[in-house]
């Protein structure tokens, strides 16, 4: 195998994995520049890719090309609404946002299996006949050798994820929406004073977050598994959740960063195809991404700074 087949494996399974991670972790940096930590993403990511296999599969045979589409806005949709339970926990009940978020966590699995089970009458879904699979882009995949390896064969929602980084960087630093968003994560009390409604500001930031987790979800189903079972979802929320902290809670920063954490977990998938990592047991390729995680965590959590008023309560003086 030559060094451009190699790399064109590499990228295109990196992309693959990549794209959920980037989704979820924009997602997150919303919700923490808002104020609320988001520890919840897993769970959101868990009821997005159900709610996309369970779409597709209903509506494969009526909607045709456009059921992955509609899939990946359902289940962003289920997402929104699952992460209002964490939403009024936190903004009007004032609840630990950790606890909250963890709540998310056990209770996504449990309900997404209990449902497969009521609906389909087994532990897991079929497989869906609609994915997202491989994409060759036009003119730009005949470039001798870059095509082969970025344009050929490659993930289509990896690069809508990347530019989609771009446009979440623009909205949150350079937009009056942004702006405020932004103000009720740093100092609620100032932004209150301003006129800024917080509560509402922190609203949008957990929705933006639960409908892009769920769109993360959505997609890793519907690329990375081909159907949903208690197992489809495990880590990845948690991954992005480092990607973000990675990032400093900027959608480009975190998008570099799942797309580190994505190579990672590609790694453990196709591995054996790799001539250079024949020799290495599956088990050690199959932790790489978690341990690689805790390492990041570790290394550059304390140099991260989050917003000042992330993870506080706020609660409006009279």
């Amino acid at each position: 195998m030559n060094t451009v087949a190699i790399l064109t494996i590499l990228v295109s399974n990196m992309l693959v994995y990549a794209a959920p991670l980037i989704f979820t972790s924009i997602g997150g940096a919303y919700s923490e520049h808002a104020g609320v930590v988001n520890v919840g993403l897993e769970g959101i990511m868990v009821m997005g890719a159900f709610t996309g296999v369970v779409f597709n599969l209903t509506f494969a045979s009526s909607l045709g090309g456009m059921t992955i589409w509609l899939s990946l806005l359902a289940g962003g949709l289920v997402g929104l609404i699952f992460s209002a339970i964490h939403a009024v926990a936190t903004i009007n009940f004032r609840a630990d946002h950790v606890v909250s978020g963890t709540v998310l966590n056990l209770l996504a699995p449990a309900l997404a299996v209990f449902l497969v089970k009521a609906i389909y009458g087994k532990g897991q879904t079929s497989n869906i006949d609609l994915s997202f699979g491989k994409f060759d882009f036009p003119l730009l995949s005949d470039i001798p050798v870059i095509g082969d390896i970025f344009f050929k064969n490659t993930s289509l929602m990896g690069y809508v994820a990347i530019g989609f980084s771009f446009v979440s960087w623009f909205i949150m630093f350079k937009t009056k929406f942004g702006l405020r968003l932004r103000s009720v994560g740093e100092h609620p009390q100032a932004a209150d004073t301003l006129g800024i409604n917080v509560y509402l500001m922190r609203y949008y930031g957990v929705l933006i977050s639960g409908f892009l987790g769920g769109v993360g979800g959505a997609l890793y189903a519907q690329s990375a598994s081909v159907n949903f079972s208690a197992t489809t979802i495990v880590g990845p929320g948690f991954i992005a959740l480092a990607a973000m902290i990675f990032g400093k809670w900027n959608p480009v920063g975190a998008m570099l960063s799942s797309l580190f954490f994505g190579l990672s977990q590609s790694l453990a998938v196709i591995g054996s195809q790799l001539p250079f990592l024949q020799g290495v047991p599956a088990v050690y390729l199959q932790i790489a991404p978690y341990v690689l995680t805790i390492l990041v965590l570790a290394a550059f959590f304390g140099k991260a700074v989050a917003p000042k008023a992330d993870g506080i309560n706020y609660i409006k003086s009279k």
